[in-house]
């Protein structure tokens, strides 16, 4: 299918910024140029391609690190100078290490907007929204646990498991509540590193009543 690209209006370079968001979390995960070729052999593959201003290069994002991006939905702005791509993100989008690009926090309100569900889903998306926050505004909680190796991520959520099992032998029904709380956060911890979203997880669980 032929699409039309005459109403993206690079810019004197030949570019057009392009804002990359993950389609699961809707997070903004990086901002990078394009230029006439690269939309096209994005539009073509369906997987991102940049030009790279320093290398002045044409770059297939994820080629080398396997950090593939897979173009979900793209759209220009009203202008015409501007991209937003939807992709399903693989691995962590920041050449640094981290999930997106935007981790360096410089103002924030601590009104996170969480989508309007109610009940048990409603609590997981606000703790796991939250989880994000955090990650992204370098909280040193999260910056112990998620940083490089997930060992220590791990190690923790071993220990919640150990704890909660000690409670529920010694039947301490307070302390298997207090236990189990740690150790669902710590999974959510977990599914954040690996950029997996609790709808996932939620509809994971109900392909289990089949």
């Amino acid at each position: 299918m032929q699409i039309d690209i005459s109403k993206i209006k690079f810019d004197s370079r030949g570019l057009v910024p392009a804002v990359v968001v993950d389609v699961r979390t809707n997070d903004v995960v990086m901002l990078a140029y394009m230029n006439e070729e690269s939309l096209l052999k994005t539009l073509e593959t369906g997987y991102t391609w940049f030009w790279s201003r320093s290398r002045q290069e044409l770059w297939n994002k994820g080629a080398t690190s396997g950090n593939l991006q897979k173009v979900v939905e793209l759209f220009y702005d009203c202008d015409g100078d501007a991209l937003l791509v939807k992709v399903e993100q693989q691995g962590v989008a920041c050449h640094t290490g981290e999930y997106s690009c935007f981790h360096n926090a410089l103002w924030h309100t601590s009104n996170l907007p969480v989508p309007e569900v109610e009940g048990l889903p409603k609590v997981i998306s606000e703790l796991y929204r939250m989880i994000l926050y955090k990650r992204q505004a370098d909280d040193a909680e999260m910056k112990f646990l998620m940083s490089g190796s997930q060992d220590k991520l791990l190690q923790k959520l071993g220990n919640e498991i150990t704890e909660t099992i000690i409670a529920s032998k010694n039947g301490e029904k307070d302390k298997v509540l207090h236990e189990m709380a740690d150790l669902w956060y710590h999974c959510l911890v977990l599914l954040a590193y690996h950029n997996i979203t609790p709808e996932e997880l939620l509809r994971e669980l109900g392909g289990k009543r089949a």
